[in-house]
């Protein structure tokens, strides 16, 4: 006999739907309002269209911010992923080290953003920041308010020095995982390092690493406390990501419309990179079992 399915589970699941409606689902359709409509005062809209939408594709302000965000996402991902699996790699796995390895691992990623922000704003300046202040002496040119290479360097340098210990710490969990069986059969056929790396544990750890790779992404593409409080999105428009130039888009000049437009934008291109990520899991999921 066929038991019914139990619906009384969402009945536990109702109150989250409820506040994603209303922290969620509510403002994002007031976004798309915006995107849609315009305003010429006094809370009168008027339909729009897609206007708002063609004016920023053909807007070289955008594409610019865009480049500058895909360039610093990318370096990001390219150091924080190797250096991850690196330090998870040199980590130990067993002993009393272990849960003093992962305490210290764990420790920059209970900072807030904003104080990461200010620390390393302090921690760069000249006159008071031990970084900025030993460069000066050693005769080094470094002024991240001013010089566009020293601000690039400051914040992958501050979001490496963040945002790492998260790739290793799922790597180490991955290579956990692996079986001691796996490592006494290489043993025996006296594999050398580089292939236990390249065909036992790059493929186990095939799963958090994309799992690291889309929250990393995730994070570093809507980038925008630590920049802003750093860099305030200059020197002149050097550091200025997308989302700092929403920000300056829909408050400080008060375009609605286009802040609007450019908000869901934003977002679908966030949601379809993430929607490949998860595709690409779930394949490796169903060839692993």
């Amino acid at each position: 006999m066929e038991k019914t399915p139990n619906q009384k589970a969402w009945l536990l699941v109702l109150p989250v739907l409820v506040l994603v409606c209303f922290s969620a689902i509510i403002p994002l359709m007031t976004v798309v309002n915006y995107a849609f409509q315009d305003s010429f005062g006094n809370n009168q809209f008027f339909w729009a269209g897609l206007m708002w939408f063609e004016d920023l594709l053909a807007s070289d302000r955008m594409w610019n911010a865009l480049g500058r965000q895909v360039v610093f996402t990318g370096i990001i991902l390219a150091i924080q992923v190797p250096l991850g699996v690196f330090v998870a790699l040199h980590m130990p796995k067993k002993g009393p080290w272990v849960s003093v390895c992962l305490v210290l691992m764990a420790l920059p990623l209970l900072i807030p953003w904003n104080v990461v922000g200010t620390i390393w704003q302090i921690f760069g300046r000249v006159d008071i920041g031990l970084l900025g202040y030993t460069f000066d002496k050693l005769g080094i040119p470094y002024n991240y308010t001013q010089d566009f290479f020293s601000a690039w360097a400051t914040l992958i340098v501050m979001d490496v020095w963040h945002w790492t210990s998260l790739v290793a710490l799922l790597a180490y969990a991955g290579l956990k995982s692996i079986p001691d069986a796996y490592y006494q059969a290489a043993r025996i056929d006296q594999a050398s390092r580089w292939k236990v790396f390249r065909y036992i544990e790059l493929p186990k750890m095939a799963g958090v690493l994309t799992i690291a790779i889309l929250l990393r992404f995730m994070d570093s593409f809507k980038i925008y406390t630590e920049p802003f409080v750093v860099t305030g999105g200059g020197p002149g428009n050097a550091t200025t990501f997308l989302s700092i130039d929403l920000v300056k888009m829909a408050l400080g000049q008060f375009d609605l419309g286009p802040a609007g437009a450019f908000s869901l934008m934003y977002f679908l291109v966030i949601l379809a990179v993430s929607w490949v990520f998860y595709t690409v899991m779930v394949n490796l999921e169903k060839r692993e079992s």
